[in-house]
C-alpha cells in the first residue's frame, strides 16, 4: 500500500509507518508464496522486483535493500539464469521467515557456529562454499575472487568442502533461519572430525583485501 497523493498522512491510524510496516510484512508473505514450489522463475522474480518498485523502494532498510539490489543485478542482462534462481531461493527462503512484524536491521553473523580460532585461509585447491547473503556481493562475484586465487567452489555441503563462509547480511531472524540445511551439515561434519571450516564473511574479506 503507497500513499502516492498523502492522502493519510494525517490520519492517526493511515500513518506512512503504518503503511511501512504493512507493506513490509506483504512482502514476507509474497516471498514465503512464490517459494512455496521450492523453485523461483524469471516470472516471479520480475515481479517480486516490480512489487518492491511500487511499495517499498522508498523504505530505508538495508535488507529489503540488499534484496533488492540482488534481484536488478540477477535480471540486469534480462535472463534469471540456474544459478541465480537457486541462489534467490536460498534468499527468500531466509528472508519469509522473519516473523511477521518483526523489526528487520543489518547485524553480523557472530552467534552462529564459526570456528574459534579462525582459521588461516588457503586459497589453491580449497574448496569454499557460500551461504547466505555476501555484503560484498552477489555469489559469482565472491566465487570469482576464490577462483582467481586458485580455489575452487563447491556444490554442497561435504567432506570435500575446507571452507563454509557465511554472510553477513540479515538480522537477528535471519540468524535462525540461516542456521539450517548447510550449516547444520558442516558442523555436523566438523564435529565428527572433517576438517571443514565454518568461517565469517568479515574473515574471508579480511584476508583477502586485509
Amino acid at each position: 500500500m503507497v500513499d502516492l497523493h498523502q492522502e493519510f498522512e494525517r490520519s492517526l491510524y493511515f500513518h506512512q509507518a503504518r503503511i511501512d510496516r504493512r507493506s513490509a510484512d506483504a512482502l514476507v508473505g509474497i516471498t514465503a508464496g512464490l517459494t512455496a514450489d521450492g523453485k523461483i522463475n524469471q516470472l516471479e522474480a520480475e515481479f517480486l522486483k516490480s512489487w518492491i518498485e511500487t511499495h517499498l523502494i522508498h523504505l530505508e532498510d538495508p535488507v529489503v535493500n540488499i534484496l533488492y539490489q540482488r534481484l536488478s543485478h540477477m535480471l540486469s542482462d534480462g535472463v534469471l539464469d540456474e544459478d541465480e534462481s537457486i541462489e534467490l531461493l536460498e534468499i527468500l527462503h531466509q528472508f519469509s521467515g522473519v516473523p511477521v512484524g518483526a523489526p528487520q536491521h543489518a547485524k553480523g553473523v557472530s552467534t552462529l557456529p564459526l570456528n574459534d580460532p579462525v582459521p588461516e585461509l588457503d586459497w589453491l585447491d580449497r574448496v569454499f562454499l557460500f551461504t547466505g547473503i555476501m555484503a560484498h556481493g552477489p555469489r559469482k562475484d565472491c566465487e570469482s575472487l576464490v577462483i582467481e586465487r586458485g580455489g575452487l567452489i563447491g556444490n554442497s555441503v561435504s567432506k570435500k568442502i575446507h571452507f563454509l563462509v557465511v554472510g553477513s547480511i540479515g538480522n537477528e531472524q535471519w540468524l535462525h533461519s540461516a542456521y539450517g540445511a548447510k550449516i547444520k551439515k558442516a558442523v555436523e561434519l566438523r564435529n565428527s572430525g572433517v576438517p571443514i571450516a565454518i568461517i565469517s564473511e568479515a574473515h574471508w574479506q579480511q584476508v583477502l583485501f586485509g
